[in-house]
């Protein structure tokens, strides 16, 4: 059976040399190489979703790809492709290197120029192991073999446009409709998520920064058990400690929470931070809350410009949710797509603060009524996400979601202009 093997490199002379020599080694296929960070993770991820027979068993990774260093996108493939072995390729030969690599989950270290004798020998190695990863997960029951959950940040135009409360929501949808879910309060200053569901805690997502590997176990004592299901990873009670929680830290969590489960929902705020920036560059879905007047819609246009200045996001690949609209307001949904270049939510959320004001002065979101036409709203762009499983909607009630009273609908309600 031959080996398949993805070569991600960056630099097209490197992968030229790289693919020539793996096209040298017996019973070996190698395929056509990745460019970068994300289409590798893209390319696994489109692959795992078909069977994970279909991934290729060795994946060789450049030490200069990008944008994601080297070592963090091994951790990140080890995590969510545990059937696939990693070989680094690197001009670095020392021992420290070596231990963090495989510290990281690489399979195999290969030092450069490129030899054939060290190159054959690590991909037989690796191969095989793969193989052997892949019958035992054939027999190994809830083991762990997809793509991943998905994950999808919810960040604010400024401050104060509703970016917590439609996290919150997008949350307790996926959770009610059956999908496992997390909800990260990546606001690591001003994080108010525990406050909306009067939550004390005493472990934060400060708790995993640290950690270079963190299992299910270390996983499971940093996350807040809520009362509706939800799996919560809170913001720092001293928002000074959230400076703890670098970008390579949130990659990590990010990385174990969609591992763990189907949805992960995170409240980036309103300020980029190294950790939201990497979130977002993580993530499946990129939401940008918005309200329908002038200062907050130059807000969202200023943030998805820093978003492609940064090259964390592309604007055509966020997605603008407007809060608060009524028909007779100037800004319409078709303006603010225009204005920003992004796609914009067909689920608009109307301006009717007072159905929520007795639950968030309580600290109860997760009880608002579910005549709410804010709740129904939000429950419907979670539909329009495929936040929620299909099997949740019930046709005999009118297309309504199982498991919360059956009483709200995803489809589109005309706005009453409240």
């Amino acid at each position: 059976m031959p080996t398949r093997i993805l070569p991600a490199v960056g630099d097209a002379d490197a992968a030229r040399s790289v693919t020539t020599l793996l096209s040298q080694l017996p019973d070996a296929e190698p395929v056509a190489p990745v460019v970068d960070s994300t289409q590798l993770v893209d390319t696994l991820a489109r692959l795992a979703a078909e069977s994970v027979d279909e991934l290729p068993e060795v994946v060789v990774v450049h030490e200069r790809i990008g944008p994601v260093p080297a070592l963090e996108l091994i951790r990140e493939v080890a995590l969510r492709f545990p059937a696939v072995g990693v070989i680094l390729v690197t001009s670095d030969a020392s021992p420290g290197l070596f231990q963090a690599a495989m510290d990281s989950g690489a399979r195999g270290l290969v030092t450069l120029p490129l030899g054939y004798e060290e190159l054959a020998s690590r991909v037989q190695a690796v191969s095989q192991w793969s193989v052997g990863v892949r019958r035992h997960l054939g027999h190994g029951g809830d083991v762990f073999t997809g793509a991943g959950g998905t994950v999808v940040t919810v960040s604010g135009a400024k401050g104060g446009v509703g970016t917590t409360v439609t996290a919150i929501q997008l949350a307790l949808a996926s959770q009610a409709s059956g999908r496992a879910t997390a909800l990260v309060d990546m606001d690591l200053q001003a994080g108010d998520v525990a406050s909306y569901l009067d939550v004390q805690f005493r472990r934060s997502v400060v708790d995993l920064a640290a950690i270079t590997d963190i299992s299910p176990r270390v996983l499971a004592d940093a996350v807040f058990r809520h009362d509706t299901g939800l799996a919560l990873l809170l913001a720092p009670g001293e928002g000074e400690r959230g400076e703890e929680v670098t970008d390579r830290a949130a990659r990590q969590i990010v990385s174990a929470l969609r591992s763990r489960y189907e949805t992960v929902v995170i409240d980036c705020g309103a300020q980029l931070t190294g950790a939201g920036a990497a979130a977002v560059e993580m993530a499946d879905t990129a939401l940008l809350v918005t309200t329908p007047d002038v200062v907050a819609v130059r807000g969202a246009k200023r943030m998805v410009r820093m978003w492609d200045r940064l090259q964390i996001r592309k604007a055509e690949e966020t997605t603008v949710v407007v809060n608060r609209h009524t028909r007779g307001t100037e800004i319409q949904p078709a303006l603010v797509r225009k204005i920003t270049g992004t796609a914009v939510a067909a689920a608009t959320v109307p301006a009717h603060f007072k159905e929520l004001q007795a639950a968030v002065d309580a600290g109860r979101l997760h009880e608002l009524d579910n005549r709410s036409t804010v709740k129904q709203a939000l429950w419907a762009l979670a539909g329009e996400l495929g936040l929620v499983k299909p099997a949740a909607v019930d046709r005999r009630a009118g297309g309504r979601l199982r498991g919360d009273r059956g009483s709200v609908s995803f489809r589109r309600r005309r706005d009453s202009g409240g």
